[in-house]
C-alpha cells in the first residue's frame, strides 16, 4: 500500500489536495471527501458518480483568448471540436505541428480546460508550432470506440495536404501526443496510421505522458503498490473508466478484482505480462498471476487494441515513429508505459524514456494555478525539450 511521501513529493500531493481538481486525476485517495461525496450522491440517487466530477471539472473551462504571441481558435475538424493554438510570429519555413489528446479516463477533460489550454499555448509559443487539441466525445454518453473514432477522424482531417498548407505546417514535422488516456488514444492512432499508405509518413513522432495503455491486467506492480493513490486510485479508474465500456455496475467490481476479461482472451495475456517486460527494479517482490477469466463472454471490446494498445502484436509495433514516453514513479499507470518502452525497443523502434522518480499521475496539472509546483514544470520542460530536439 502507498504510504504518505516526504519532501518534494509531499508538497506535490499536498498541492493536489488544496487545488482539489486537476485534469488527469480528480481525487487524493479512497478517503477523499470528494470521492466519498460522489459515492454518496450516487447511492441516494441524486447524480451518478461521474456527474459530480464532470460538473466540477467544468469550472476549468477557458475561452479561446488570444495573446500577443498566440492566436487561439475553436473550430471543427470534420465535425469534431478542436482548439487551435497558432503562433503569430512569422516563420521563414513551414512550422512543426503537435496534435495533443487530453486525458480524463474517457469521461472528463477538454482541450479547453485550463491546464491543457496552458500546455498547448506554451508548446505553440516555445516551438513556433501549430498545436491542435482534440475534444473527443466523452463517456458515458458516448462509449467505446467513439473517443478513438473522433480522434482518428480529426487527425485524418488535419493531415490532409490542403489543411496542412492552410496552417503552414511542414508535413514531415508532425507529432501526436497525449497524457493518461489521451496517451492511449494517441498511441493507437499512431499504430493505425502506419497502415495508411497516404498518411503513414506524416506522423514523425509520438509523445506519451504517463500513458494508460492497457485494460487487461489491473494487478501489475504499480496497480498494486499505488491502488490508493496518490491522485489516481483504483476506485477512480475503475468507476470512471468502466463507463467508456458499460454502465453495468459489476464492471468496476470485477475490474478491481482482475476478473473482468472475457472468455477467449487468454491468448492476449502474454502481450501484457509484466513479468516479461518490466525492468527488474520495478518488479520488487510482486509475483505475476494471470487475470481471471469471466464465466461469460461479455464485453469483447476488452480484447480490442483500440482500448488496450499494448495488445498490438510485435509486427504491428515495427516501424512506428520516433517515440517519447514519460513515466512517473508514484503512479498506478506507471507499468503501462514501462512495458511499452520494452516492447517498442524490442520491435526496433527508437524510444526516449524519461522516468520521474518523484512524479505522480497528472503532474502537468501542477504547473498552473493554484499550484505552480516545480514537478509540473519539470514534466512540461522535459516534454517540450524533446519536441524541440526532434521536430
Amino acid at each position: 500500500m502507498w504510504k504518505a511521501p516526504a519532501g518534494r513529493l509531499a508538497s506535490a500531493v499536498a498541492a493536489w489536495d488544496s487545488a482539489s481538481w486537476s485534469l488527469a486525476g480528480v481525487s487524493q485517495g479512497e478517503d477523499s471527501k470528494m470521492q466519498l461525496l460522489a459515492v454518496l450522491l450516487e447511492k441516494i440517487g441524486l447524480m451518478r458518480y461521474d456527474e459530480l466530477f464532470s460538473m466540477l471539472m467544468d469550472l476549468e473551462y477557458t475561452h479561446p483568448i488570444s495573446d500577443e504571441n498566440i492566436t487561439v481558435v475553436d473550430t471543427m475538424f470534420s465535425n469534431i471540436p478542436v482548439r487551435l493554438h497558432l503562433p503569430k510570429r512569422k516563420s521563414k519555413r513551414q512550422r512543426p505541428a503537435v496534435i495533443f489528446i487530453h486525458g480524463g479516463a474517457f469521461v472528463l477533460g477538454s482541450s479547453k480546460h485550463r491546464t491543457y489550454d496552458f500546455m498547448n499555448r506554451w508548446t505553440a509559443n516555445k516551438l513556433g508550432a501549430v498545436v491542435v487539441g482534440v475534444d473527443y466525445r466523452l463517456a458515458p454518453q458516448y462509449q467505446f470506440p467513439v473517443a478513438f473514432e473522433d480522434v482518428f477522424t480529426a487527425v485524418n482531417f488535419f493531415l490532409q495536404d490542403k489543411i496542412l498548407a492552410k496552417y503552414g505546417v511542414d508535413p514531415t514535422r508532425i507529432c501526436i501526443s497525449g497524457d493518461s488516456c489521451g496517451g492511449l488514444l494517441a498511441t493507437k492512432v499512431a499504430q493505425m496510421m502506419k497502415n495508411n499508405p497516404e498518411l503513414k509518413n506524416k506522423i514523425k513522432a509520438q509523445a506519451l505522458l504517463y500513458p494508460y495503455l492497457q485494460t487487461v491486467d489491473f494487478h501489475t506492480p504499480s496497480h498494486q503498490e499505488y491502488q490508493y493513490g496518490p491522485v489516481l486510485t483504483r476506485d477512480i479508474i475503475a468507476n470512471l473508466g468502466c463507463l467508456y465500456v458499460t454502465m453495468n455496475k459489476t464492471c468496476p467490481i470485477l475490474l478491481k478484482k482482475n476478473q473482468h476479461m472475457p472468455q477467449g482472451s487468454r491468448h492476449l495475456f502474454k502481450l501484457v505480462n509484466w513479468s516479461n517486460f518490466l525492468p527488474e527494479n520495478f518488479k520488487k517482490n510482486y509475483v505475476y498471476t494471470e487475470p481471471i477469466l469471466r464465466l461469460e463472454s461479455s464485453h469483447p471490446e476488452l480484447m480490442d487494441s483500440r482500448l488496450s494498445p499494448l495488445l498490438a502484436n510485435d509486427t504491428q509495433l515495427k516501424n512506428l515513429p520516433l517515440t517519447y514516453i514519460l513515466t512517473c514513479q508514484h503512479d498506478m499507470l506507471r507499468d503501462d508505459g514501462l512495458m511499452y518502452v520494452t516492447r517498442l525497443r524490442s520491435a526496433g523502434v527508437q524510444v526516449v524514456h524519461d522516468h520521474i522518480e518523484d512524479g505522480i499521475h497528472g503532474a502537468l496539472s501542477l504547473m498552473t494555478s493554484p499550484c505552480y509546483l516545480h514537478l509540473g514544470m519539470r514534466v512540461r520542460d522535459k516534454y517540450i525539450s524533446w519536441l524541440d530536439e526532434n521536430l
